[in-house]
């Protein structure tokens, strides 16, 4: 029963994370032990249950649903040694971007200006100015090619700052949708 009541509380917990502000969420995850840098933007609560072995650096943007696993259970299943775990620091460089829903295994380490694409698994070593994708995860191009493909694109358009209404009427009409 208590420990039925411990998942409640974690299942929560983690569905409040979401609603608080940016500066609230980093500041429970720091108090967790997840080491995170400057003008970081995080929409996820899910560090694993060994969040002092998560080191974030400094501008890093986490999308929702990503995930951050420092352990492995699957001694349990080796009868001679049925307390073995398998741990794994993670790291994660400077100005680095985490699509929807990624997955980032024990023992990765991740470079600097990099990009990690919506679902992807990754493991290893990372190199900086890497975009990854995929499962597992796979260097597949720089990130200043990225970054002109991005800059060329005829879906680009400067909405970061505007209000959702006047997103909503600059894409309306960039896509022709009125």
């Amino acid at each position: 029963m208590r420990i039925y009541f411990m998942l409640l509380m974690m299942q929560i917990r983690r569905k409040i994370f979401i609603l608080l502000p940016n500066r609230v969420r980093v500041a429970m995850l720091r108090r967790d032990g997840v080491r995170i840098g400057e003008n970081c933007i995080i929409h996820t609560p899910y560090f694993s249950t060994e969040p002092y072995l998560v080191e974030i650096g400094d501008n890093v943007a986490i999308s929702s649903g990503t995930e951050f696993i420092t352990h492995d259970a699957v001694g349990f299943l080796f009868q001679d040694h049925p307390n073995m775990g398998l741990y794994g620091t993670i790291k994660v460089g400077n100005n680095t971007f985490f699509g929807l829903k990624c997955l980032v295994l024990p023992g990765t380490h991740i470079g600097s200006n990099c990009v990690i694409g919506a679902g992807s698994v990754v493991r290893g070593e990372i190199p900086d100015n890497s975009v990854v994708m995929g499962n597992p995860a796979k260097v597949i191009m720089q990130t200043s090619l990225l970054k002109q493909l991005l800059v060329h694109s005829p879906g680009r358009l400067e909405t970061h700052m505007y209000t959702p209404k006047q997103k909503r009427k600059v894409l309306t009409r960039h896509f022709g949708i009125e």
